[in-house]
């Protein structure tokens, strides 16, 4: 059975514009430059709730603008693998030269550090040089993902809580693939790769009291109780399953874009098909308040 959802609402002080069936909107009539009123803010926060995935075109942000947008969906805490602004710790610079090959985030659907105890809430990410084609950003709506499964596949994962791991992966050794990027990007804490954390493998979302399933490639190994052999089979085919092309959005970036994504119920794919080209993004994490 699908869970409802809620019709999106009417806004009065911005504009929402849906990029696509499953998620993802584009929000006009805000200057995110300036401290919005409370009610405007309610109104982002709806939407958020409504889209799990907001674009900001044409922002123009410093990092301390930055880092209070970014507070309105979360509290911002510091990503352990690679080094912040020197001035702003919580801003993480993800930089890919037209020499890398490596991108930082691609290779697969995920959702960002499932290997902490306190899985990031959302994430901010905000475009400040852009390559002039390539680049982009897919979204999987994870609500989705998890009302489309069979009766007997919820019945068998309901109760599954999934191993996730920082270090581990199906994309390679992270220790390797973080050193392929070290040229752009500063790493740090690589003797913390080790680290692990248990997650339910469909995760009950503290704003909606929907269902979503929260198992990922890059991250999670294998299930509670269960071997790696056993589990494969079964994360294999979620995998395959979240990221069908009705549950997914796609973002093409342009300078001054912000974009802002739930981490607890979508998924996303940082595509690296600009080989040749420069990408400056600046990155921030977010608990929940």
């Amino acid at each position: 059975m699908l869970q409802e959802a809620r019709p999106p609402m009417s806004y009065a002080l911005i504009d929402v514009k849906p990029v696509a069936g499953a998620l993802g909107a584009e929000v006009f009539g805000v200057d995110l430059s300036q401290p919005l009123s409370d009610a405007v803010e309610a109104e982002v926060k709806r939407a958020f709730v409504d889209h799990l995935v907001l674009f900001f075109r044409d922002q123009k942000l410093d990092e301390d603008q930055l880092l209070r947008v970014a507070g309105l969906f979360g509290v911002p805490n510091v990503y352990p693998f690679a080094k912040g602004l020197e001035s702003h710790p919580k801003i993480t610079p993800l930089i890919k030269n037209p020499e890398d090959k490596a991108n930082f985030g691609g290779g697969a659907f995920h959702a960002d550090t499932t290997y902490l105890e306190r899985v990031p809430a959302a994430t901010a990410l905000y475009g400040l040089d852009i390559p002039p084609a390539g680049g982009d950003t897919l979204f999987a709506n994870m609500y989705m993902a998890y009302d489309t499964l069979s009766e007997g596949m919820k019945r068998l994962i309901d109760p599954l809580v999934g191993i996730s791991s920082a270090g581990a992966g199906r994309v390679g050794d992270r220790k390797q693939l973080m050193n392929a990027k070290s040229k752009s990007i500063q790493l740090q804490n690589m003797d913390k790769l080790s680290m692990e954390a248990e997650h339910p493998a469909v995760r009950v979302h503290e704003r909606s009291g929907r269902k979503a399933l929260f198992v990922n490639y890059i991250h999670t190994l294998k299930f509670k109780g269960w071997t790696e052999a056993e589990s494969e089979p079964v994360l294999q085919y979620l995998f395959q399953h979240l990221k069908r092309p009705e549950f997914t959005c796609r973002l093409r970036w342009q300078p001054g874009t912000l974009a802002v994504w739930d981490n607890l119920a979508s998924q996303h794919y940082a595509v690296n098909d600009y080989d040749g080209h420069r990408r400056v993004m600046w990155r921030v994490t977010l608990e929940a308040a």
